[in-house]
């Protein structure tokens, strides 16, 4: 009885310490565009007009027209989490503690994320529109206690990428529209090696958006995503040995509601300020519903252009998402303790500071056709009490550099202007 619910409680930490992602700048989990070589030294903004292919083809496809001829991105960044955890009192379990009291720093090191991404526009076929492909990182995390005793072997790691691919197209010179699909590709390990270990999975992804040009200077752009489903069969072993029983855990990436804004009035067009509102949909989202609630994001972002180079800085602003009425069942797995167990694994997911910088500069022809763009950025260190035995606190920051590669007509240098997107 005892080892069977030994197994059930490892599987409920597991299933919510996966979702610990890049303990840095994720709004939950998710990176949207936040690591991206241009919009993430903008805070990410990149709803109505991103400044980097990437951030289009993982965000707003109705953004995709805004680039011409053929461009490649290969980009890369890095992650830097520091993660502590107060455990104050024991979690019990049929009367015996499974985790003691203990106080550590995660041991497990940063992380590195990759992007690329390609756009071509297919004008040369008589189409107004553009084809976007690419390889996006949306998660990953290595999280690790193992070094506390008391912690029982607390180490989890997950990596979640998606290869998606949309399509933009110009309804008429001011109104954009897109739409995509995504293939996620799932790695997940548990924290408890007797029953758990490395399970893949796969899932889609779709996303719809539009882009307007309003006047001459503004632009609104606005998308939907829809949810995707994954499910980790057998990914616990409840009772190890002969007549043992596998479980299977079900977790969603949330649906999530995009609105961008973005202007360039100011100095003489070389001023691009932009602001992005998303919304998350945890509450609907599979393991996510029963620790996470729905979540609002602001992302301020700035681009100032003096002659080759692009100056930039962003702020944002990410809502709390903890949930302080934490459920039981937790991607189909059955909390067997108390509210501390449960108080405990969700603390695995505390994300909880609400303020994060950036800054970055971009050069374009650093070679001819070329371009390059380096940004970094930071999360202010915050500490989140849950429930009466559980503290943790988090602080980051990451660094990122991306390459642009631009032929035929993307070869030129844009204009600053958005009415510049119809040229020829």
């Amino acid at each position: 009885m005892l080892r069977s619910r030994l197994a059930y409680l490892a599987a409920f930490v597991f299933a919510t310490a996966l979702a610990n992602c890049v303990h840095a700048q994720t709004f939950g989990t998710e990176l949207h565009n936040t690591l991206m070589p241009a919009s993430g030294g903008m805070g990410g903004v990149s709803l109505a007009r991103p400044q980097d292919l990437t951030s289009a083809i993982n965000g707003n496809p109705g953004t995709l027209t805004q680039f011409r001829g053929t461009q490649f991105t290969f980009s890369g960044a890095w992650a830097e989490p520091t993660f502590n955890m107060t455990q104050t009192g024991p979690i019990p379990l049929v009367g015996n503690p499974l985790i003691e009291p203990f106080s550590a720093k995660s041991t497990a090191p940063g992380t590195p994320l990759g992007n690329i991404g390609i756009t071509q526009d297919l004008s040369e076929l008589g189409l107004p529109a553009t084809l976007g492909i690419g390889f996006i990182t949306t998660s990953g995390v290595f999280a690790d206690y193992r070094q506390a005793p008391q912690s029982y072997g607390t180490n989890t790691g997950m990596s979640i990428f998606n290869l998606p691919v949309t399509l933009g197209v110009d309804v008429t010179d001011r109104l954009s529209v897109g739409a995509g699909i995504s293939l996620g590709i799932a790695f997940f390990d548990g924290p408890f090696v007797t029953v758990g270990g490395m399970t893949p999975d796969y899932a889609l992804r779709g996303v719809v958006g539009a882009n307007y040009l309003l006047g001459e200077t503004t632009t609104i752009g606005a998308y939907y995503q829809t949810e995707q489903q994954y499910t980790f069969d057998n990914a616990f072993i409840v009772n190890p040995g002969p007549g043992q029983i596998a479980r299977d855990v079900h977790m969603d990436l949330p649906q999530n509601l995009g609105l961008g804004v973005a202007n360039s009035s100011l100095c003489d067009g070389n001023l691009l300020l932009g602001v992005d509102v998303l919304y998350k949909l945890w509450d609907q989202a599979a393991l996510y519903d029963a620790v996470y609630d729905n979540q609002w994001v602001i992302q301020l972002g700035a681009q100032y252009t003096l002659g080759k180079y692009k100056l930039r800085g962003g702020y944002v602003w990410a809502e709390n998402p903890i949930d302080q009425t934490p459920g039981m069942n937790i991607g189909g797995i059955v909390q067997p303790g108390d509210i501390r167990a449960v108080r405990y694994s969700q603390g695995l997911l505390a994300v909880t500071s609400q303020n994060r910088i950036s800054m970055g500069i971009g050069r374009t022809d650093v070679l001819p056709g070329i371009d390059i763009d380096l940004m970094a950025g930071g999360m202010f260190r915050d500490s989140e009490r849950l429930g009466g035995f559980t503290t943790t606190s988090i602080e980051s920051y990451w660094i990122g550099v991306g390459l642009t590669w631009r032929f035929g007509r993307g070869a030129c240098e844009q204009l600053p202007a958005p009415d510049s997107w119809m040229d020829g």
